[in-house]
């Protein structure tokens, strides 16, 4: 399963914060930095930005980041990642958000890694324990169970496992799902295909429709979320965070 391409679904519009992906306090767009960390990553081949606005082509041009124009009308980030794979070549295409300028180079390597290591599962993902204040109570922050195996058995917006006993002093490990993608590039093809599934419209969880399928899902385990941006104030965290780390 030779070659990996990283490709960053980026749409213009966002409700929380408008044009985020633009967004330029920096000297670059949000996206852009990104691009530059992918680019870091010892596996990947190729990175490009999958679009469907001009506004987002020009403004990456100067930085020489290689874009995309798909469809507007996609329903989700994975159907737009399959319509940039089927002009690929690389067996392994990864799903990095446009939003998460801080991803770690090695979180994305090691998805490359797990899929390159078998034959049999076409999807990996990743996930790190909950550390306060973060709250397994909050329906935005997606939880994920996993096996012996480090597969995923299930995803979801409710804490899991449930802590049947909570007086006994034992609560579980909380695992706080990471929306980074890895898939096995004939996999991501079939399921894009697949029609939404129960659980998933459920949940609003696109990942669940491969468990609904009985496919397996490789979960790595990372030692600590990164920032991706749904406010302003977020981004102004970053802004800050970013100069503060140029200065050093």
């Amino acid at each position: 399963m030779a070659g990996a391409t990283v490709v960053i679904p980026a749409r213009f519009g966002s409700t929380r914060f408008p044009a985020k992906i633009l967004a330029s306090d920096t000297g670059k767009p949000l996206v852009q930095h990104v691009v530059d960390q992918v680019r870091r990553c010892k596996l990947v081949r190729e990175v490009i930005v999958a679009t469907d606005d001009e506004r987002i082509v020009a403004a990456l041009k100067p930085f020489g980041t290689r874009c995309l124009m798909t469809d507007p009308n996609h329903p989700s980030g994975t159907d737009r990642i399959a319509e940039v794979a089927q002009r690929l070549s690389d067996g392994i295409i990864v799903n990095v958000q446009g939003d998460e300028p801080e991803i770690e180079p090695k979180t994305v390597d090691g998805l490359i890694a797990l899929l390159m290591q078998t034959e049999t599962v076409g999807m990996a993902t990743a996930a790190t324990p909950f550390i306060p204040p973060a709250d397994p109570r909050d329906p935005n922050l997606v939880k994920v169970v996993m096996d012996c195996n480090g597969r995923a058995m299930y995803f979801s917006r409710s804490p899991i496992p449930f802590h049947r006993d909570a007086a006994d002093g034992h609560p579980p490990t909380y695992y706080l799902h990471l929306g980074i993608y890895a898939y096995a590039r004939p996999f991501l093809l079939r399921m894009a295909g697949w029609k939404p599934t129960p659980a998933e419209l459920a949940e609003r969880l696109e990942q669940l429709r491969a468990l609904e399928h009985r496919e397996e899902i490789f979960v790595l385990k990372v030692n600590r979320a990164t920032h991706g941006i749904d406010t302003p104030e977020q981004y102004q965290a970053f802004v800050r965070r970013y100069r503060e780390q140029a200065k050093s």
